[in-house]
């Protein structure tokens, strides 16, 4: 399995927010609004990015890792901090809320109060199911999502459509993006051109990458393991210079499109799929996109479940 796990440190902040209730305090005054941490002053914009910045330098990121102030703007009532967290492996914006008067620092975006567009959740049937797994190339939830789904592919075969989506996003310089570096952005551009040039090997490679390389190593990792499956690493060497942008964009505006939040994240037919993370669980939730089920989905599959809530945030 893929190891090492390199993780945004502002992720790391949600995270421990979530295991502790989905709010930490830092000081006495408890806000309800979700996830912040205190700070106070009355200050001006540039006077509470800086005050942000050295609050999240001083408590909230981890040895060897630093924030800085790219920019700052007023955004409904809030300051809008862009800021840039430098790591060993690599830089990646991230966008951090301070309210108005510096009290309060928040790592995740504010909720927009407005109607929201009431999403279907029963899966539409069709003839051939078509489904999208959202994942990083090194995200190890995503990882165990692939694991768990080769079962149903080795079942399914051609009757289903089967697609790995890459969760990246796009920094206000216009850099994409993936959650666990440089690396990993790589390594998810690779497989995206495996796919498209040589989809009869896809699964073997991502399983090979999966079992063999981590996010220090891909960029050197990935070849001999695309070697020994037969792929034209040229080729794919070649769409990786050429290509990179076209396919990170196309993969971006399919986040965008299905409201991703996080790896893995599985739609059959559109539809979030929201069951049991198992082999039988991914199973049966795509044998009921079918109009008509064939007579694979009689067949029991493992439910061994993975880590139920577990996931990468981008």
């Amino acid at each position: 399995m893929k190891k090492n796990l390199i993780v945004t440190s502002i992720i790391i902040v949600i995270a421990i927010a979530l295991i502790g209730g989905g709010v930490f305090y830092l000081s006495k005054n408890k806000n309800p609004l979700g996830m912040l941490a205190s700070i106070s002053g009355a200050l001006s914009s540039q006077e509470a990015g800086d005050k942000a910045i050295d609050f999240i330098n001083k408590n909230l990121l981890q040895e060897g890792v630093t924030a800085s102030l790219k920019e700052i703007k007023e955004e409904s009532g809030l300051y809008k901090a862009t800021i840039k967290i430098t790591q060993k492996e690599g830089e990646q914006d991230a966008d951090v809320y301070v309210s108005r008067d510096g009290k309060y620092l928040f790592v995740n975006p504010p909720i927009e109060i407005k109607e929201i567009e009431k999403k279907p959740t029963e899966t539409p049937k069709t003839e051939k199911p078509d489904v999208k797994l959202f994942v990083m190339s090194f995200c190890p939830y995503g990882n165990q999502a692939e694991d768990l789904l080769k079962p149903v592919l080795n079942l399914l075969k051609d009757k289903v459509d089967v697609k790995l989506n890459y969760i990246v996003s796009k920094d206000s310089s216009g850099k994409y993006n993936s959650l666990h570096g440089d690396q990993e952005l790589n390594q998810d551009v690779r497989e995206i051109c495996v796919f498209k040039y040589q989809k009869d090997k896809f699964w073997d490679f991502v399983y090979k990458i999966n079992e063999k390389c981590t996010s220090q190593n891909a960029d050197t990792c990935w070849e001999q393991q695309a070697k020994d499956l037969g792929i034209d690493t040229e080729k794919i060497k070649s769409c990786q210079q050429t290509e990179a942008d076209t396919l990170l964009a196309e993969e971006e505006k399919l986040v965008q499109e299905n409201g991703v939040s996080g790896s893995p994240q599985l739609f059959i037919n559109g539809v979030e799929y929201n069951g049991e993370r198992s082999s039988e669980g991914y199973k049966n939730g795509i044998c009921s996109g079918f109009t008509t089920s064939p007579q694979e989905c009689q067949q029991t599959l493992s439910t061994e479940a993975s880590s139920a809530a577990a996931g990468c945030a981008p």
